[in-house]
């Protein structure tokens, strides 16, 4: 009966799991969505923030600004100030968590630009336009991953609990079938969110998708230096194919980073 004690933690991580998708869910639903604002042209700071969230933006402005050589991003990880003037809020944000002495280490000025009052005006606006999704109807991304996780763990605990040595009495196609249940109730709720509230996303709402989509065609057919920033915007610092920049930005990766909370 050991293959009980892999059948109850699959049960627990599918409940909880599926538990949280529809609170998430109600939630959502609950958010009434404003008008969409058609007329709205996105300018790349919101671009990055509906692609990527908060910390998209904060890697645009680094990179922007080091394009620019008024910021130095060192390929160990660190930013040096070279020009002090920003020339926006959110310029004048990242300069600011590098602080006065002029160099910080990226992952942690990455960290406060992206908490930044900037950035939560900017997400502001793309809600009121139609663009964003509101704060409370966020979890509902979070919440399929989390699912489609648990689904995997379901597996695993499945395959987990036949290759134990079992007893003659214990046919293997029932423990298969009880695995089964658990199972069913993740990828029943995957199924029901997809026909309900698909596409899902946590910053861009189907309006603002469809505005990324389109800058995606255009960053594809050009090759200048906005189009180079349009593509950090919308695919992140992996789009950069400077070595020197995507050195700098892969020591982020080794600090722990505060999570971004959106503004009561």
């Amino acid at each position: 009966m050991f293959w009980v004690l892999l059948l109850l933690p699959a049960w627990a991580v599918a409940g909880l799991a599926c538990l949280r998708l529809c609170l998430a869910a109600v939630r959502a639903a609950a958010v009434a969505p404003p008008a969409v604002d058609r007329e709205h042209s996105l300018t790349l700071y919101e671009a990055a923030f509906l692609a990527g969230g908060p910390r998209r933006v904060a890697d645009l402005t680094l990179v922007s600004m080091a394009r620019q050589r008024r910021l130095l991003l060192a390929h160990t990880g660190w930013a040096t100030v070279v020009d002090p003037c920003g020339r926006d809020e959110m310029e004048r944000s990242v300069i600011g968590a590098i602080g006065p002495e002029g160099q910080s280490r990226i992952a942690p000025v990455r960290s406060a630009a992206a908490a930044a009052d900037a950035v939560r005006g900017l997400a502001d606006r793309l809600v009121r336009a139609g663009l964003a999704v509101p704060d409370g109807a966020r979890g509902v991304a979070a919440g399929v991953q989390r699912v489609r996780v648990a689904a995997v763990t379901v597996c695993t605990l499945g395959a987990a609990a036949l290759a134990l040595p079992l007893p003659a009495d214990q046919p293997r196609l029932l423990i298969a079938l009880w695995f089964t249940l658990p199972l069913a109730l993740t990828l029943g709720c995957l199924a029901i969110t997809r026909m309900e509230v698909h596409p899902y996303s946590r910053w861009a709402s189907p309006a603002g998708q469809r505005m990324i989509g389109a800058l995606v065609r255009q960053a594809d057919g050009s090759a200048d230096d906005r189009t180079f920033l349009t593509s950090v915007a919308v695919r992140g610092v992996h789009a950069i194919g400077e070595p020197d920049l995507r050195a700098a930005f892969a020591h982020r990766e080794r600090y722990v980073e505060e999570r971004w909370e959106p503004r009561a």
